[in-house]
C-alpha cells in the first residue's frame, strides 16, 4: 500500500532501504526524541527493517511503515507509519521522522495530514492519534497544524537516553473539521 501527498510519495519499506533507514536512525538530531535510540550497527537496523517487512505479510495487518521520497528528486528523506488498534476501537497512531536536511520545509505537516487522511479514508478509523515528547516543539507545531488536538499529558512515559520524559497525547476524530 503506497500513499502520496503533493510533494512526497510514501512507499512501503523494502530491503533496499536498509542503508537509508540506518542513516536516518543513526542521526543524533533524529534520535533526540526517539525512544529506540541510535542503532549500535547495521545489524540492529536490519532487525527493525525485518519487522517492518514481516508486518506486510500479516493477515490482519496492524502496522504500516513507509519510506518517504521527494517527488521532485526521487531521494529518500524519511520514514512514516501507522499502527492500528484492535478493530472495535478503530484507532490508529501515526509517526514520522525526517533527515535533518529536510526539516523546516513543511514536509512533516504534509505527511501528517496525508497519514490522517489515509487513516480515515483507507483504514476507516474513528480516531487518529500521535504522541510527542513535550520538549519536541517542532512536532507539537506539526500536529497542531495538521488539525490534531492536544488531549492530555502522559507523565514520564518515554524512555529517552536513560531518562523518563513526559508525552503530549494528540488526536483527531473522524468528525473533527479538517482541510
Amino acid at each position: 500500500m503506497d500513499l502520496e501527498s503533493k510533494r512526497l510519495e510514501l512507499r512501503e519499506v523494502i530491503w533496499d532501504d536498509l542503508e537509508n533507514i540506518h542513516t536516518l536512525l543513526s542521526s543524533p538530531e533524529v534520535d533526540e526524541y526517539n525512544t529506540l535510540g541510535i542503532p549500535k550497527d547495521i545489524e540492529a537496523t536490519r532487525e527493525i527493517v525485518r519487522s517492518m517487512i514481516e508486518a506486510q505479510k500479516e493477515e490482519n495487518r496492524k502496522s504500516y511503515s513507509w519510506k518517504i521520497i521527494r517527488k521532485d528528486s526521487g531521494e529518500f528523506i524519511g520514514m512514516a507509519g501507522i499502527t492500528l488498534s484492535a478493530n472495535r476501537f478503530k484507532l490508529g497512531e501515526i509517526y514520522y521522522e525526517f533527515l535533518p536536511s529536510q526539516w523546516g520545509k513543511g514536509f512533516a505537516t504534509e505527511i501528517s495530514k496525508a497519514l490522517i487522511k489515509s487513516g480515515f479514508d483507507d483504514f476507516h478509523l474513528h480516531k487518529v492519534e500521535a504522541g510527542v515528547a513535550t520538549e519536541n516543539q517542532r512536532s507539537v507545531r506539526v500536529l497542531e497544524k495538521s488539525g490534531m488536538i492536544r488531549e492530555g499529558l502522559r507523565r514520564k512515559i518515554l524512555p529517552i537516553r536513560g531518562e523518563w520524559k513526559d508525552n503530549y497525547h494528540y488526536a483527531i476524530v473522524e468528525d473533527d473539521p479538517r482541510e
